[in-house]
């Protein structure tokens, strides 16, 4: 059993490689073992190219013959842009999959479908690790809806700027560069269009290397500055604004080449529901809102949260703006609760992360 755990690992560190590169599909890693050692491992690099197996199995080549194979999703059974993954799993001559998690992707049927092809499966090696991996997919999958997170970097005492609105730098360069390796892993960055008037942000993760997200901003009424960092790129921007907006404006943004996004209106706002099902439809399948307070309690009240990462700087700022505004909450019974709260330090930082 053990070495089962240490070649799924293996493989989920191997899926671990595409990310942000293969939306909307998952990440997938495959290692391929015969007599005790690898001899073919792939990752799924991008969507509609070949999947993890397929890659292990070139890897492999004849070695493939009475192999086990670990995988950290079920492989795929159907056709869709590549050819089914059973298929060629059996044509190689694999002997035993192992299997980290059922896809949550109704056509997908692979586990059954190796058995019934007379290999030997096993299926929920290192799941709960498989499917943290994958948690962005597994939403998007079920419900056509961006895994949404929070994202908030605050004083000790929960400010997220100053009484003037000075906010740069609260948390630690490790902190803002652990922050832009997230941003490469998300599908787009959102904020409202107060986060784009005050601190005219680019949203992009220079800081390392990878792929550089969408960015969406929330402007009910399209007030956003033509001359802003965002606009610099109108192929990466999204806005979301409701009827109320300008229809001249809207056609001006979209002829530079910005998506506008017409959302239902909630009190006269953007509707946030509407916005996450709209952009499952663009096929987002994850989000990090790096808002102002506003948006931040918004999202939560409005339920389309799934986690929040609060980064803590030890720094006390005193009157200034605080990390998530009204939710209404009157008595402290009736606090939102973290699910599975885990802390840990990035640079001088602790950085909060739970689910809601």
């Amino acid at each position: 059993m053990i070495s089962h755990k240490k070649y799924m690992d293996l493989a989920i560190k191997f899926a671990e490689k595409g990310r942000g590169l293969t939306s909307p599909n998952p990440l997938v890693g495959c290692i391929i073992v015969k007599r005790g050692r690898i001899v073919g491992k792939g990752w799924h690099k991008k969507a509609g190219t070949e999947h993890a197996e397929v890659l292990a199995i070139h890897d492999a080549g004849k070695k493939a013959i009475n192999s086990t194979m670990y995988v950290n999703l079920e492989p795929c059974s159907h056709w869709g842009r590549t050819p089914p993954c059973t298929e060629r799993i059996v044509e190689a001559g694999v002997r035993e999959v192992i299997i980290g998690m059922n896809d949550p992707n109704p056509l997908v049927d692979g586990f059954k479908e190796l058995k019934f092809r007379g290999l030997k499966t096993k299926i929920g090696i290192l799941e709960k690790e498989s499917k943290k991996l994958n948690e962005a997919y597994i939403k998007y999958m079920r419900t056509k809806r961006p895994f949404a997170i929070i994202k908030v970097a605050m004083s000790a005492d929960g400010r997220i700027a100053t009484k003037t609105g000075d906010s740069k730098y609260i948390t630690s360069k490790e902190a803002r560069a652990y922050v832009h390796e997230l941003r490469t892993g998300v599908d787009a960055v959102m904020v409202g269009l107060n986060t784009v008037l005050r601190d005219n942000p680019e949203l992009t993760p220079r800081l390392v290397k990878g792929k550089d997200p969408m960015k969406i901003v929330v402007d009910s009424h399209l007030k956003i500055p033509k001359n802003c960092s965002l606009m610099k790129d109108p192929a990466k921007l999204m806005i979301a604004a409701t009827g109320k907006a300008s229809k001249n404006d809207i056609k001006k943004l979209q002829q530079k080449g910005v998506t506008v996004i017409i959302t239902k209106t909630r009190k006269g706002l953007v509707d946030l529901q509407d916005l996450m099902k709209q952009l499952g439809k663009h096929e987002i399948a994850s989000v990090m809102i790096e808002g102002g307070s506003e948006l931040n309690s918004s999202a939560i009240k409005e339920g389309v949260v799934d986690k929040i990462l609060i980064f803590t700087a030890p720094k006390i700022i005193g009157n200034g703006l605080g990390a998530i505004g009204n939710l209404g909450i009157k008595t402290v019974d009736k606090a939102i609760n973290l699910k599975n709260p885990v802390a840990r330090k990035i640079g001088n930082d602790i950085l909060i992360e739970g689910y809601l």
